[in-house]
């Protein structure tokens, strides 16, 4: 059977012919002409039809200010549409692979697995408990987009959609054509760079609508398709657990972000709960259409008796209501008071459900009443996913982590206990352990968090948030604000203070209750270093070994990808978390603690990016406890998540590589990694740090970066709410790691993604090490294999031709001090990872390549375009708006910011 009427050539063809038509029709036939040329020039440079890029620079050379706006918009929105019809080609290939039985990663391959290997129905149940994936947006300002291009962008996909996915008739097709041309024309005459800064609640609404419109209908398939799986290969039955479970930091991550009050906290907590009530709601409202069984006919069982008349008690009116429009239905009386009492969640009047587990427990009562009945097949199809539904997403959506810099917390315990004498500030870190300890375990509190005069601005926050998080778990649900996350945490104390702050607002009370998990975010080398200090330290102290036991025993640390690499280089970065990983685990192990590691991963290679299901397998077994925790940030969001079918088969994939990565992990708790590798790492990490380091801190670097990339443009370019630095210092350290890699990703040298990996592997081969060791841990160690497949990406995707024009913008003395220097280590970066894969190329994945060569192209253009506004001194305002226009669009076509 034929799926799809289309491919995506002709859809890439299709949608560049129409934007063509539209410049021709809402600007000239000769602004066509000028977009023409540029791209048949560009093309033909790519072919190798041209030796030089000269008919290109000679046509930007003569282009009018207004001339540029065309250009830099129409590369920008050729690529916006050719992003649809490669997602477009993705859920072909999805589909397809479906139909055929031949995705990979797919939870059905990961059930043939552990099939394949022998295993009973109770191992594999004992597998799926120990799983819980807990995918984290972020608000991370890396998405260039307006809302309102995303939403034209999604109307171009769904007419995509229909004219792929649906047999139309003539005019019907012609309808959908003209609705299609109709929105890629407003989306030509719509401003793609946004005139004011998205604020917290922007960001927030954001996230907000993926959970709404794409995960809440999306999860319950997964679902599906594993416990389908399940049954063919199984012959007993598997009971499959909750596996997923999402939070978010948007508007409660108050890390460098100061418009991230507990104003737009609360309001961030209120719109999720009341955007869930009417969606539980209306399905509450389509089950009552389907249960329509005659009461005479079934015996709905002791059980649902006793809960349908718990509810009338509960609601007499409503059950009288219910009685006289459903006479003889009980399964629709009782879900007309589900209904109920679901709305009341966020309603005033008494009788609604405290909390989701009283809303499942009714679900799971219908469930178990229509299977006595013999309507096994209702309950799959309807009561079941309703089920997984409200146990992923609760009442809340996806539940708030909070999070704060480490010297937010230690200034504000200092202010507020020197008002009794107590001088905090000047105690070492034993003495501040000791103190906090006492605090935490004496009946007493310390300090009293309402009283918050004669404190800085500063402080004052921070007491006030503790006092309301106490009070948004009580209106809320614990659940829907129980984690807290600690920035730059280097020291013990540093997660005692977020406990002590706590405790002193009532969110734990020890011996047997705690309100939060406290997250240490270890992020600098010294950090990572001092882990068993930090660690070892907080289990054997009493105060937080209470704490751990009434969190159930799980302690969540989180791993700084991204400030990780921009201190350490790539190769460094990635060895050393991998290396620490390994050490949290044997710390933890040592003190019987099950950890849950949270990964801070951006969507860029330098920042933990690529495939997450391959990232997933290359963990130490040591540490895959079945629980993971991740971010998802900016583009990467939009890219997994805004189509449904893309969104169901990133859950899927996550799914496959933690069962089998969990499976693993039990057979084998050690991995054991030659000692042969571990030394080559070891020597290739150290060297690779040393040089990215000594470039960084090299004299002129800072103003080198600085001249070369549109570092500033980026910075005042509105992406995010949060600023792009954290003083008003210009140096790399001061920086923050998105506005870092995106503006190298601008200038296509993505210098964090591989910087200093020849030097690290050359210093292993000169110190005796062969390629033929490199080549074996790339086949057989996955850790290696995706570091050095990613750094690959990272390559392919830089051009040092391109980057080279921007180096032209430095003085002579810094191009000529940094550039060559660059250039050397990426030509020697290319070299090594062929020789090491024994590939011709750099990408293993074919499609990539070809994702490239269709793209660049279209990106060069835009590229040579910003170099020459770069270069100006003086910029008029509508240049200074080709010029972020650029930066739009090189993101566009990169598919990437930071």
């Amino acid at each position: 059977m034929e799926l799809h009427a289309r491919e995506v050539n002709e859809d890439v063809r299709e949608l560049g012919e129409l934007l063509g038509e539209i410049i021709r029709a809402q600007r000239s036939e000769s602004a066509f002409d000028i977009v023409e040329q540029i791209r048949t020039a560009a093309i033909d440079y790519r072919r190798g039809d041209a030796e030089n890029r000269a008919a290109i620079d000679e046509a930007l050379d003569g282009l009018e200010p207004e001339e540029q706006d065309v250009v830099a918009r129409a590369f920008t929105t050729y690529f916006e549409l050719i992003n649809l019809a490669e997602e477009r080609q993705r859920v072909r290939e999805i589909r397809e692979g479906s139909q055929d039985g031949t995705l990979d990663d797919s939870v059905r391959a990961a059930v043939e697995e552990l099939a394949e290997r022998d295993l009973d129905a109770e191992t594999v149940e004992r597998v799926l408990d120990d799983v819980l994936i807990q995918p984290t947006f972020t608000a991370h300002p890396t998405e260039a987009r307006r809302k309102t291009v995303k939403a034209k962008l999604r109307s171009v996909s769904s007419h995509l959609e229909r004219l792929d996915e649906v047999r139309l008739t003539r005019d019907e097709q012609a309808d959908v054509e003209r609705d299609l041309e109709a929105e890629v024309t407003s989306l030509w005459q719509t401003a793609q760079v946004r005139e004011r800064r998205p604020d917290v609640t922007d960001e927030a609404l954001n996230v907000q609508w993926y959970l709404e419109n794409v995960l809440f209908e999306v999860i319950s398939e997964v679902y599906d398709a594993l416990e389908r799986a399940v049954d063919d290969e199984f012959d007993e039955a598997v009971d499959v657990p909750k596996l997923y479970e999402f939070r978010s930091w948007a508007g409660s991550d108050r890390d460098g972000n100061p418009f991230v009050t507990p104003e737009v906290t609360e309001e961030t907590l209120d719109r999720q709960q009341s955007a869930a009530v009417p969606l539980y709601r209306d399905r509450l409202k389509t089950l009552s259409g389907v249960l329509s069984q005659d009461g005479d006919q079934i015996d709905t069982g002791e059980r649902f008796d006793e809960r349908l008349a718990e509810h009338r008690e509960r609601l007499p009116a409503v059950a009288e209501t219910a009685r006289e429009r459903y006479p003889d239905e009980p399964y629709r009386q009782l879900l007309k008071l589900m209904r109920e009492r679901v709305l009341r969640v966020d309603d005033v009047r008494p009788g609604g459900y405290e909390d989701e587990s009283e809303f499942l427990e009714d679900i799971e009562v219908v469930a178990e009443s229509l299977r006595a009945n013999g309507a096994d097949v209702i309950a799959e199809s309807h009561v079941d996913p309703l089920y997984r539904t409200v146990d992923t997403f609760g009442f809340s959506l996806a539940s708030l982590d909070l999070r704060d810099h480490r010297a937010k917390h230690t200034n504000a315990i200092a202010e507020a206990v020197e008002r009794d004498g107590i001088d905090y500030e000047s105690m070492d870190e034993d003495e501040r352990v000791e103190f906090l300890t006492e605090a935490v375990l004496q009946d007493e509190t310390v300090v009293d968090l309402a009283d918050r005069e004669d404190l800085s601005d500063e402080a004052a926050r921070v007491l006030r948030r503790f006092e309301k998080t106490a009070e948004w778990q009580r209106d809320y649900g614990v659940d829907a604000i129980d984690t807290y996350a600690i920035s730059w945490c280097e020291e013990p104390s540093h997660v005692l203070e977020v406990l002590f702050l706590a405790d002193q607002a009532g969110i734990v009370d020890l011996p047997g209750y705690c309100g939060l998990d406290v997250v240490p975010l270890l992020e600098s080398k010294y950090a990572l270093d001092g882990a068993r200090r930090i660690m070892g330290t907080l289990f054997e102290n009493e105060a937080y070994q209470q704490a751990l036991e009434a969190r159930n025993g799980v302690q969540e640390i989180m791993l700084g990808y991204s400030d990780s690499n921009k201190e350490n280089g790539f190769l460094a970065a990635n060895w050393s978390l991998f290396r620490n990983q390994r050490r949290l685990a044997a710390i933890t192990d040592d003190y019987d603690v099950e950890m849950r590691l949270f990964h801070g991963r951006g969507g860029s290679i330098s920042r933990g990016g690529g495939p997450m299901n391959d990232a997933m397998l290359a963990l130490p077994n040591e540490t895959v406890s079945g629980q993971i925790k991740f971010t998802e940030q900016g583009e990467t969001i939009s890219e997994k998540y805004a189509n449904r079918r893309i969104a169901e088969r990133n859950l899927e994939q996550m799914l496959d590589a933690q069962i089998r990565a969990r499976h693993n992990a039990m057979e084998n708790p050690v991995e054991e990694v030659p000692e042969a590798w571990t030394e080559a790492m070891e020597t290739a990490a150290e060297a690779a740090r040393e040089e990215y380091v000594d470039l960084l801190e090299s004299e002129g670097f800072v103003d080198f970066f600085d001249t070369i990339t549109p570092i500033t443009v980026i910075e005042n370019l509105n992406l995010g709410s949060r600023p792009a630095s954290r003083s008003e210092e210009r140096d790399v350290d001061d920086l923050r790691a998105i506005p870092w890699v995106f503006s190298w990703t601008q200038a296509r040298c993505i210098l964090p993604g591989w910087y200093s990996l020849a030097t690290g592997i050359e210093a292993y081969l000169d110190s005796g090490g062969d390629i033929e060791t490199l080549r074996e841990m790339y086949d057989e160690w996955l850790f290696f294999q995706t570091t050095l497949d990613n750094a690959a990406l990272a390559l392919a995707r830089s051009e040092m031709e391109i980057a080279e024009r921007y180096a032209d913008l430095a003085p002579d003395d810094l191009r000529g001090a940094f550039f060559p220097r660059i250039r050397e280590e990426y030509e020697g970066a290319v070299e090594l990872v062929k020789t090491i894969t024994d590939r011709d190329s750099l990408l293993r994945r074919e499609w990539l390549a070809e994702n490239l060569d269709r793209r660049n192209p279209y990106v060069d253009p835009l590229n040579l375009l910003q170099v020459r506004l770069l270069d100006q001194s003086h910029l008029t305002e509508a240049e200074e708006r080709t010029l972020r226009l650029t930066v739009q669009g090189v993101a566009a076509g990169m598919k990437n910011t930071g």
